[in-house]
């Protein structure tokens, strides 16, 4: 027979992941704004406008998957009360997983948009979650959709293939080839449907 704590902690375990879930998909209503600058079959260059974003520093050299585990973990206390004002703050989507690579290792920050409700003005969160606020100013994006499980065995290739069609069909400059972002819009229990991005960050207008 399971002993009572054994008993506690699965049922707690199960409740957090459906909370994280049911948030992640069920409340996410608020995404950025961004004006579609061009678009072909297999990608889309967006205009986004000033983003506000909470970001987590992931310790390096562990999975894509893990990374963003760890990280969404961290952003979801903070919106629910682990902040200074103990707010409770708007889940918004997509969850974003930015890696740059380089020669020593790569960086990971997991990353979540603050409403515009706020005006500027966000609540400062909890020092032991090490969150840190991150601002963008209007950025041109380079947008790869694609479906199923965003996981290490396949963002890899989704990555190369926006990298080359870029190459091949647009004339604008890929920012930094060694970043990208992978954005997710759905909960891990939802099975079809499913829709994430792949996001580099580029400059210059044309086809």
């Amino acid at each position: 027979m399971e002993s009572p704590s054994l008993c506690y902690f699965a049922l707690a375990t199960f409740h957090f992941c459906f909370i994280i879930n049911l948030v992640f998909i069920g409340q996410a209503t608020d995404s950025p704004d961004y004006t579609l600058i061009h678009q072909e079959s297999d990608y889309e260059i967006r205009l986004y406008e000033d983003i506000c974003w909470m970001s987590a520093p992931v310790v390096q050299g562990i999975s894509f998957q893990k990374s963003t585990k760890a990280g969404f973990h961290r952003l979801y206390q903070y919106i629910h009360g682990a902040n200074l004002n103990a707010s409770e703050l708007a889940m918004t989507a997509p969850v974003l997983t930015s890696i740059t690579q380089a020669p020593n290792g790569s960086s990971c920050f997991v990353k979540l948009s603050l409403s515009t409700d706020y005006k500027g003005t966000y609540p400062q969160p909890n020092p032991e979650l090490n969150l840190q606020l991150e601002k963008w100013e209007a950025k041109c994006i380079a947008v790869r959709k694609f479906s199923g499980f965003a996981e290490d065995d396949n963002i890899k290739e989704e990555v190369q293939a926006l990298e080359t069609t870029l190459h091949d069909h647009w004339n604008g400059t890929l920012e930094n080839k060694s970043s990208y972002t992978i954005a997710q819009y759905n909960a891990s229990y939802h099975l079809s449907g499913r829709l994430n991005e792949v996001w580099m960050i580029v400059s210059g207008f044309g086809a």
